[in-house]
């Protein structure tokens, strides 16, 4: 399966063009391990191989992570990370909305 089609670099905002939106950044792609509980949405995308979003692994956090990375994992049974084909784009603090209610209330 490809991870990065071309619809996909398309809606993927630059690196840095979501910065200023918090939890109100959009994740357009969600990238799985079929075999795990690990999950990647990324909100930026430099156009070659940095990501910037949200990973679920261990804990949730923001970070930047490779795209030629996550071509590479493998789950535990060995079956590659797959792309979600019924994704919509949710905002953050839809998806984790833990990691934002503290900044929202401060509002």
């Amino acid at each position: 399966m490809e991870l990065m089609t071309k619809a996909v670099r398309q809606a993927l905002p630059p690196l840095g063009a979501q910065d200023q939106l918090g939890g109100k950044a959009v994740a357009h792609v969600k990238f799985f391990t079929p075999d795990g509980s690990w999950t990647w949405y990324p909100t930026e995308f430099d156009g070659e191989d940095t990501l910037f979003g949200l990973v679920d692994g261990h804990v949730k956090e923001l970070g930047y992570f490779s795209l030629s990375e996550l071509r590479e994992v493998r789950g535990a049974l060995g079956l590659p990370i797959e792309r979600d084909l019924y994704w919509t784009p949710k905002t953050l603090e839809e998806i984790a909305p833990e990691l934002f209610c503290e900044t929202e209330q401060r509002r």
